[in-house]
């Protein structure tokens, strides 16, 4: 509702979702990624924030496009997308696209 806001996780809560966020996005690279897209690697590796993996979430979505294609690339970082509900100021929050189906 309009006017409400969810409340602020923890601090432990966010730096323990920050951390399997950052796994996450990770894994989907792959044991691979490190070599493939070292600078995409670096930046998820070190970002400083649930904010800053948040806005990485462009570049993981084309480096999975280059592995598996761009239908596929958009399923995986959807996966990645769902864990950061309840985690975000609400500015941030993905609001459903109708390019999105």
């Amino acid at each position: 509702m309009l006017g409400q806001h969810a409340p602020t996780p923890s601090e432990s809560i966010l730096e323990n979702s920050t951390e399997d966020i950052r796994e996450a996005m990770l894994a989907l690279l792959g044991a691979d990624g490190p070599k493939r897209f070292p600078p995409i690697t670096r930046r998820i590796r070190y970002a400083n924030d649930i904010q800053g993996l948040w806005y990485l979430r462009g570049d993981l979505m084309a480096a999975l496009a280059t592995l598996h294609g761009e239908a596929e690339a958009r399923k995986r970082v959807q996966g990645i997308t769902e864990m950061f509900q309840g985690l975000l100021p609400g500015s941030l929050n993905s609001r459903p696209s109708p390019l999105m189906g």
